[in-house]
């Protein structure tokens, strides 16, 4: 009898492994943006993003929810950018406008990773030139801190004695949809349609 009472045990676990494996690999897993996505992300998507809170570039305190109140295409940088910055920004922008053309509103957003010197006017001043739409945001370096750990961004100020000092960072841009959360990053060798096209697919498939 107890040999009988192993055996069926082993049964019902085998069975109700099968419909574990069935419910969250091939059942309630299933990533509806699996053929808009380029790659693998480390640890799934859930692991991207999170809540934060910080300043806008008209001086008030905002959190993700206010941020993200419809997809939203992130870029973390810095207004004191030589180079990179500027070209990623605007890269972005131009995405969001073909995106626009198309009937899809995408908003663009700038996060400091440079607080001590990106005041809110002059965050504010930055995004003005690169697309009307964009929305600028800074925070003090404890909020700023915490955002760039969500997304799981890099930053770290070179050492130097004046105020034009660099600032070595990620370059990664993040689309995140307001139920969804962080859905996927494009490198900066993306074209402006590639985005917009790749961007467009996460939007269809919602």
């Amino acid at each position: 009898m107890t040999r009988i009472i192993a055996i069926a045990a082993s049964l019902v676990a085998i069975v109700l492994l099968g419909a574990v494996y069935w419910l969250t690999v091939r059942g309630g897993a299933e990533d509806r943006f699996a053929q808009c996505r380029s790659g693998q992300i480390a640890g799934g998507t859930a692991a991207v993003g999170g809540p934060f809170t910080l300043v806008s570039e008209t001086g008030e305190t905002v959190t993700e929810k206010e941020v993200i109140d419809q997809p939203a295409l992130i870029y973390f940088g810095y207004t004191f950018c030589p180079d990179i910055c500027p070209i990623d920004v605007a890269r972005n922008a131009d995405a969001v406008d073909i995106l626009e053309e198309r009937g899809e509103m995408v908003k663009p957003v700038f996060i400091s990773i440079d607080p001590e010197r990106d005041t809110p006017q002059v965050v504010d001043d930055f995004t003005a030139n690169l697309h009307p739409r964009m929305l600028g945001l800074t925070g003090s370096p404890e909020q700023v801190k915490a955002a760039s750990q969500a997304y799981r961004t890099f930053y770290q100020a070179q050492d130097a004695d004046d105020e034009y000092y660099l600032v070595d960072h990620s370059t990664l841009s993040y689309l995140v949809l307001p139920d969804e959360g962080f859905v996927e990053f494009f490198r900066r060798d993306a074209s402006a349609e590639q985005m917009a096209d790749r961007i467009q697919c996460f939007l269809d498939a919602r």
